[in-house]
């Protein structure tokens, strides 16, 4: 007897045939009339579906959510280690600048159902596709068809796919007919599947229909999908169909048609999946995409993809929130016409350790402006607007929020990144983990919109340790996913009820190299994976970043079966699984995607990249500007026109890269996009490469005459200590060493620098490991960009004329600008932002706005003396005109930036 799914058991009310043409993107589908009626949990519910080729067959009732595991027999991972061959990190791009998907596009080639005549054959039109007894309208995007009908009165648009066969089930209210997808195929409304009841009622009875597996599915985030040009993938298809994974993370480029192609692809082979269980769509998700001057991700090149805003350092440093809401209204419209509804970020933990190397992705060290900017970003994100501009809480532009990394990653003992283990402490020498935590609670749950707080979490991987070493909260010294203490806290003491994800890895460990051992499970190395699961779903987490197999959480399942036998956990496995399955299906209606997850690519085309996004990006990108110093004005309001005439000197650089895996590369190029400043230059002079025989850069033969020369802008990036994954502050013979804020080489000696360090690992004979770097040596991989500013202002000095020497700052954090300042004529800083507006502003084409989000001290000795986890305890640095380059400082053509932005967050 054939297996008793939903599909098998569509009832079946009436059938029209309809041949739909493929000559156009869409084609409406007039109902033929007169069809009999289904009776559902109201008698004027009806259900209209396809042909039911089992309609004959016995169909005895049975339960398809029972006890039966429909992949029992069939287990891909049992005999692999499914850890090996994933990404032992990831929560974001360890790749290098290049774009691997740029110069091919699979859908290019052959589109059968794009422009061609009527008489192009239709590989639907001889299937019996449409039987529904209502008017819709079909798309096709070259890779899926799928039809739309929209409901009355501002009701949600529902999508299907027309090879699924689900039911569309109607209700006729006050003479409307009203539409609902038949999402567990059983011929009635369920509450669940009635959008118009809110997103808690539906998901408390949707977790209840779920089978334990599905919910395993559900725990899971998948790892990194980084080519949506490929389609739909085998492995895809694995972990969506054998492990009821639904929520996948699109870490691919801006690429709009292959994104919209992709995901339509999956969200109608989840729907059409044949396996009896309640179809739930997709949740996409993505890491931040909209940086204008983050190259270091595929996914976040450069490009017209998308519109393109400052990092999130640089909207900070526009002390705007209005530019933050702005940003975040747009920026989610954009995400939804890509499919993506959820954002992993914003990352908004304080930057209170001025060497740590993720700053340019927090809102900088003061809590005021972090909160503010925060909850701009999370508020205006998750709320869609009318056309009045009126909040209406969810709907079609809102997106799930995920802010991260809670309770802060910002204060890794000395500056190291927890991603790998050397950085795995997070210290709080000056007692301050109240602010740390306070940040995540005034921004994330009191939004003061109608969304009312963020629907999700993700959690940071350290360690959390007093002054003394000892952990802050519990005994254990443990990663926060497993701290269960912490946890608790903010689920209880706070009420926060959304969703908390890992982030990507904790579950994984590896200690083939014993010096340099992998993954993060930060406390429970010597625990077994399923042991890991089991214990971070104890704490009081949801779900696994970066993990796709279900299989240590049924484990874990399991696990708590047992310890409940056992009377370690008060509560029954069941009852806890499905309360986590309850938060994270309510994230999935919130935004609609049970209604229609499908997107039509003209519509979304006209969305994302659109004139006004774009247009407002790269002014958010000039207001977030720092001029640091204007010696005699030589920055001042003026006609970019006028240097149509003019020759500039950009100077070259060479700069080593850590690339993930350990591989170092070196890279040799102008400081500034030389093909931006052709757009404002008669002419563009830079240094004379050398190649080798093979036509590779080498280096550089400097220019030495600078007699047609009228001014010099060199481009300078923050001193690079390293990445997420470089293990930053571990050199090769496994020894600490100082992350540095300056180019030249940084011994650190100076009374302020820790002997003993705060964090370290219990060695074998019982002791603490000191991870003090007292006496070594920093490592910079760009120490030639102060040699390129050096070299230049001894050349305009060698010279005799008067040329000004401007700096453009790409900064991703805090500089010490003692070792170049005073050769300086002009000092501007973009956090994040395109070249072209750098130099626009050095052009005087707009007034600069931006103000300090963090501070720049005056050397390293106030940086070791510093604490990691307060803010604004350093000495800033003092420049040769006598201003003090502290939070919130910034000059415009007056002079230093006075005004409503400083009395509210500086003064």
């Amino acid at each position: 007897m054939k297996q008793n799914t939903w599909k098998n058991r569509v009832l079946i009310c009436g059938l029209v045939l309809a041949t739909v043409s493929s000559a156009g993107i869409n084609t409406t589908v007039a109902a033929a009339k007169g069809f009999s009626s289904l009776a559902g949990q109201s008698q004027n519910v009806k259900a209209y579906g396809q042909a039911d080729p089992y309609a004959t067959e016995d169909s005895e009732e049975k339960d398809p959510y029972a006890t039966e595991d429909p992949y029992a027999s069939e287990d891909p991972y049992a005999s692999e280690d499914p850890y090996a061959s994933e990404d032992p990190y990831a929560s974001e791009d360890p790749y290098a600048s290049e774009d691997p998907y740029a110069s091919e596009d699979p859908y290019a080639s052959e589109d059968p159902y794009a422009s061609e005549e009527d008489s192009a054959e239709d590989p639907y039109a001889s299937e019996q596709a449409v039987a529904y007894d209502f008017d819709y309208t079909v798309y096709d995007d070259g890779q899926t068809k799928f039809a739309i009908v929209d409901n009355p009165n501002g009701g949600p648009r529902i999508g299907f796919s027309l090879d699924s066969g689900i039911q569309i089930l109607t209700e006729e209210v006050e003479g409307e007919t009203y539409y609902f997808k038949d999402m567990n195929g059983n011929g009635k409304l369920d509450v669940w599947e009635d959008w118009r009841e809110d997103a808690e009622t539906r998901a408390v009875a949707l977790s209840e229909e779920l089978s334990i597996e599905q919910i395993a599915g559900l725990m899971l985030f998948s790892s990194h999908q980084r080519d949506q040009a490929a389609g739909l993938t085998d492995d895809q298809k694995t972990f969506l169909e054998n492990d009821n994974l639904r929520n996948v993370l699109h870490a691919g480029p801006n690429d709009l048609d292959a994104t919209v192609k992709w995901a339509n692809e999956m969200q109608a082979f989840v729907e059409q999946l044949d396996n009896g269980l309640p179809i739930i769509p997709v949740n996409f998700s993505s890491d931040p995409r909209s940086g204008a001057g983050d190259t270091s991700g595929a996914y976040n090149a450069a490009g017209e993809d998308i519109s393109r805003w400052p990092s999130n350092l640089g909207l900070a440093a526009t002390f705007n929130p209005d530019i933050m809401r702005q940003f975040s209204e747009m920026s989610s419209a954009e995400y939804r016409a890509m499919g993506l509804t959820t954002a992993l970020g914003p990352q908004i933990e304080l930057a209170t350790e001025p060497r740590w190397l993720r700053i340019d992705g927090t809102f900088g060290e003061d809590i005021d402006l972090a909160s503010d900017m925060a909850e701009a970003y999370a508020n205006q994100s998750q709320s869609t607007y009318d056309d009045e501009g009126n909040d209406v809480g969810w709907g079609a532009d809102s997106i799930n929020i995920m802010i991260k990394h809670f309770p802060g990653d910002g204060p890794g003992e000395s500056g190291r990144e927890s991603h790998t283990f050397e950085g795995k402490f997070g210290v709080y020498p000056g007692d301050n983990i109240e602010e740390h935590y306070q940040l995540f609670i005034d921004s994330g749950l009191n939004l003061s919109g109608e969304t009312s707080e963020v629907t999700s979490m993700m959690t940071s991987y350290s360690i959390q340790l007093d002054a003394d070493g000892n952990p802050l909260f519990g005994e254990e010294f443990v990663g926060t996913a497993y701290n269960e203490e912490l946890i608790q806290k903010l689920r209880q003491e706070d009420g926060f009820d959304g969703v908390l994800v890992t982030d990507w890895g904790v579950t994984r460990f590896s200690d083939d190299n014993p010096d340099r051992p992998g993954g993060s499970a930060y406390g429970h190395e010597d625990s077994t994976v399923e042991e890991r699961h089991f214990e971070i779903i104890k704490s009081g987490m949801d779900m696994f970043g970066g993990n796709n197999d279900k299989q240590p959480i049924l484990d874990a399942y399991e696990l708590w079966e047992a310890a409940f036998e056992n009377g370690e956990v008060d509560q029954p496995a069941d009852e806890r699984f499905r309360e986590s399955g309850k938060r994270i299906v309510r994230n999935t209606l919130l935004v609609g995607a049970f209604e229609n997850p499908y997107l039509v690519l003209e519509e979304s085309k006209e969305v994302v990249a659109s004139a006004d996004k774009v247009e407002a990006g790269y002014q958010a990108q000039l207001d977030s500007v720092v001029m640091l110093k204007n010696k005699d004005n030589v920055i001042a309001a003026g006609d970019i026109e006028s240097y149509k005439d003019k020759t500039v000197y950009i100077p070259a650089s060479t700069k080593t890269e850590w690339q993930f895996g350990g591989d170092i590369t070196t890279t040799h190029q102008a400081t500034l996009n030389i093909e931006s400043a052709q757009q404002y230059f008669k002419e563009v002079v830079t240094d004379t490469p050398i190649k080798d025989e093979e036509g590779n850069v080498t280096g550089y033969e400097l220019l030495t005459d600078l007699s047609e020369v009228d001014l010099v802008i060199v481009g300078m990036e923050s001193p690079n200590n390293g990445n997420n994954f470089s293990n930053a502050g571990l050199n090769e013979e496994n020894e600490y060493y100082p992350l540095s804020l300056q180019y030249r080489p940084y011994t650190a000696d100076g009374e302020n620098v820790r002997e003993v360090s705060i964090g370290g690992d219990v060695l074998e004979d019982g002791s603490k490991e000191n991870r003090s770097y007292k006496g070594k040596t920093s490592i910079i991989g760009n120490e030639a960009d102060l040699d390129a500013v050096l070299n230049a202002a001894a050349l305009i000095e060698a010279s005799g004329k008067d040329i000004p020497l401007f700096v453009a700052m790409k900064a991703k954090g805090p500089v010490i600008m003692s070792e170049f300042e005073d050769k300086a004529d002009a000092i501007i800083v973009g956090f994040g932002v395109d070249d072209s507006v750098l130099l626009e502003t050095i052009l005087g084409n707009h007034e600069p706005q931006g103000l300090l989000p963090i501070q720049f001290p005056i050397d390293m000795d106030t940086v070791e003396a510093q604490l990691e986890d307060v803010a604004r305890d350093m000495t800033p640095y003092v420049d040769s005109d006598g201003n003090s380059y502290d939070f919130g400082f910034g000059l415009n053509y007056s002079g230093v930036i006075q005004d409503e932005r400083t009395a509210t967050y500086v003064d």
